[in-house]
């Protein structure tokens, strides 16, 4: 029988944020858990693939992020400027080289994700 349930160490793993993390935002609502006998964690699976935004794969280290509507892209030399409206009440500017931004073939009103590590932010389609 498929598990239903995952360890909250394990789910916060899978959506790439800190188990303190995955707490708090059990506390605030963000997220539905479980308790097992001994009143540890469980996650459903379903919550962590809503959280995950479905069956989507990413092979990233990185822990941050948005997922948003492209609303600008400015290319200026070798450099294009990706101007991403996420869905949370914030934007996220990266500037990224040009090729990569013809590569993505990116535009106004396209879905995004700015992903965030350290200072850089990466843009994937």
């Amino acid at each position: 029988m498929p598990r239903r349930t995952v360890p909250a160490s394990e789910a916060a793993r899978s959506l790439g944020i800190s188990l303190d993390t995955l707490r708090r935002w059990d506390r605030q609502g963000r997220i539905k858990t479980e308790r097992d006998p001994a009143n540890r964690r469980r996650v459903p699976l379903s919550e962590v693939d809503r959280l995950r935004g479905g069956d989507e794969r990413h092979d990233l280290s990185a822990r941050n992020r948005f997922r948003g509507v492209i609303r600008n892209v400015k290319v200026e030399g070798l450099l294009a400027q990706i101007e991403i409206e996420t869905t949370l009440p914030t934007r996220v500017v990266a500037v990224i080289t040009r090729e990569a931004a013809e590569e993505l073939g990116l535009a106004p009103g396209q879905d995004a994700t700015a992903v965030v590590k350290a200072t850089s932010v990466l843009v994937e389609r």
